[in-house]
């Protein structure tokens, strides 16, 4: 599955986790990297993000 995360997914882990829906949603973000790095996932990037 490729999948394309963008800048507010990657900045997730780094916001204030004492809101749960912050806090899962860092997880979830963290769940899905750990998953692309084992080849599970392929990381769809963007010339933006870059920028």
């Amino acid at each position: 599955m490729k999948l394309y995360l963008d800048n507010c997914m990657f900045n997730r882990p780094f916001d204030d986790q004492s809101n749960i829906k912050i806090l899962l949603e860092a997880e979830a973000k963290l769940k899905i990297q750990e998953n692309i790095r084992l080849g599970l996932y392929e990381l769809i990037w963007s010339y933006v993000l870059d920028y």
